[in-house]
């Protein structure tokens, strides 16, 4: 459930500490209900939905640990924090083994309250988002679709799907990395011929020599190297669709008979001069612009009206931002299937903000790396590649996001505080500081 801003409920038996904090939390734009006494906890869960709960560890009649159960059973979406003296540290930590997510050590001053309380909210936050895609995955695995919530995405799908069961040919656009066979696929998955062969061939990868045989077929004896009769992609796909991935890149001497099977629906294997009668639906792709190789002479314009039979234009990753959340938790999800790995909120806003110049296949490489480089299972901004780190829109980070990401990466390679505190250029206890105010 969304809130227009954040609900906080704090539960504290001392009237003054209640209030203060409320203060606090209201001035950052906060919604706070504020409870003194715990036994009236319950009756405010079934009351409201709260994003956070601050609980006192030391209350009476019921304590700290008695009030974070019934916060974990009656409203388990909620991320409860148990405030301690000094001297309970270790009770706040068993705390968090039975479902705190961290714990507030008083005493503690307004300025540490609000930068603890935000990084609570941006936790919470990423943790609900988390669940809303799985959800949203799962739902989107059982229906076989592309995964995308994009207008743009979504209407090019619709597309798609309302010419599958015809045989007219599709022209599929879209920059190397859009997913260009996988709606290639879903039109064929989609049509009436989902049961016959769905053949792929890659124009640009196979040699100018080759590409005809690899096509059409040939006979013993054609050329040098032909021992046996071998049977093209066409033929294979005989009654099924063939996707020809980077058409652009096809050769001149191939445009011609490519044409002539999407004319009349027959050819000759090389070497052969009994014609072949073939029934394939044909599905192409670029990542090239055809309209400047057809002003330039390169490709054909009377093959290029026939594989044009509908255009579906694929958008770029960079203008589907709504989509990258949903992609890194499929990725994560297809990746590791026995641990469940997390990404920590700096590591999140960093993937969002990255333009995808590779778009949706360089965004799986990133994942895949940084799942394999996992600390504890979970994806920080320390896993992600050099390029993607610098890169990144640096407005989407606050001088304090680019000071905590730095105090850490120090901390991480120093021997010690001393050392790292040189590093820094600043001295011991302005480090023993930031840790703290960060919560490194």
């Amino acid at each position: 459930m969304q809130h227009s801003k954040p609900k906080i409920l704090v539960v504290d038996d001392e009237k003054n500490i209640l209030s203060t904090i409320g203060i606090c939390l209201e001035s950052i734009g906060i919604e706070v209900i504020l409870c003194s006494k715990p036994q009236e906890v319950l009756h405010l869960l079934q009351q409201n939905t709260f994003d956070v709960a601050f609980i006192d560890l030391k209350m009476s009649p019921m304590d700290g640990i008695e009030v974070l159960a019934e916060v974990k059973q009656y409203s388990p979406t909620t991320t409860a924090i148990i405030m301690t003296a000094h001297g309970s540290v270790d009770t706040a930590v068993s705390a968090i083994k039975k479902g705190a997510y961290d714990y507030l050590q008083k005493p503690f001053d307004f300025d540490e309250l609000k930068l603890f309380t935000q990084k609570v909210l941006e936790h919470h936050r990423l943790v609900n988002e988390v669940a809303e895609l799985r959800n949203e995955i799962a739902s989107m695995q059982g229906s076989g679709e592309i995964m995308t919530r994009n207008r743009i995405m979504i209407e090019q799908l619709d597309l798609a799907s309302r010419i599958a069961e015809s045989s007219i040919s599709v022209l599929i656009e879209g920059e190397s990395g859009t997913g260009k066979e996988l709606v290639a696929h879903f039109i064929h998955q989609k049509g009436n011929r989902s049961d016959k062969p769905f053949v792929k061939v890659n124009c640009a990868a196979i040699p100018e020599q080759l590409l005809e045989s690899e096509l059409f077929g040939h006979v013993r004896g054609a050329f040098t190297g032909a021992l046996k009769d071998r049977q093209g992609r066409f033929e294979m796909a005989d009654g099924g669709t063939i996707f020809l991935d980077e058409i652009g890149e096809l050769p001149a001497s191939i445009q011609a008979k490519l044409l002539r099977v999407l004319q009349t629906k027959d050819f000759e294997r090389i070497g052969e001069n009994s014609t072949r009668k073939v029934d394939v639906r044909v599905i192409s792709a670029t990542n090239r612009n055809l309209d400047e190789a057809l002003k330039e002479g390169s490709f054909r314009e009377d093959l290029f009206y026939r594989l044009n039979g509908v255009r579906v234009k694929l958008p770029p990753l960079r203008e589907r931002p709504e989509d990258i959340g949903i992609l890194i938790h499929h990725f994560l999800k297809k990746i590791s299937k026995e641990q469940e790995i997390s990404i920590t909120p700096d590591a999140d806003r960093v993937l969002k903000a990255y333009r995808w110049s590779g778009n949706i296949r360089e965004l799986e490489n990133v994942i895949e790396r940084a799942a394999l480089l996992a600390m504890n299972g979970t994806i920080g901004i320390e896993q992600l590649p050099d390029e993607i780190r610098n890169t990144s829109d640096q407005k989407t980070l606050s001088l304090e996001d680019v000071e905590r990401m730095q105090i850490k990466k120090v901390l991480q390679i120093s021997k010690d505080y001393d050392e790292a505190a040189h590093l820094l250029g600043i001295d011991r206890k302005t480090l023993l500081n930031k840790r703290k105010k960060f919560g490194l």
